[in-house]
């Protein structure tokens, strides 16, 4: 199961509380886990990826494993820990503004 922590605006959205589990098929990658997130709660489709190019959203971040995986391509493997459940994979509102 992968774990996956939301922000709070996306946990309303999406009708959960707290972390949400996954059963990910094949590679735990992003692009496998927000395919499955977005499965399992079709009204985030569109709040973290951009719906056609499945680009992340500009202000929206992922973390595994204390590490940015922001910019890393949405094919690379997730951490191990990502993937044996063990740490989550964090998606968070960036913040701007001065």
């Amino acid at each position: 199961m992968i774990r996956v922590v939301l922000p709070a605006h996306l946990r309303t959205i999406a009708r959960v509380d707290g972390e949400v589990t996954l059963d990910v098929e094949g590679s735990v990658t992003q692009r496998s886990v927000l395919d499955a997130l977005e499965a399992r709660y079709p009204t985030l489709r569109g709040t973290i990826r951009d719906r056609s190019t499945h680009k992340r959203r500009a202000f929206v971040r992922f973390f595994a494993c204390e590490q940015d995986l922001s910019h890393e391509q949405p094919d690379d493997p997730l951490p191990d820990a990502v993937a044996a459940g063990t740490e989550p994979f964090l998606v968070v509102g960036a913040m701007a503004g001065g």
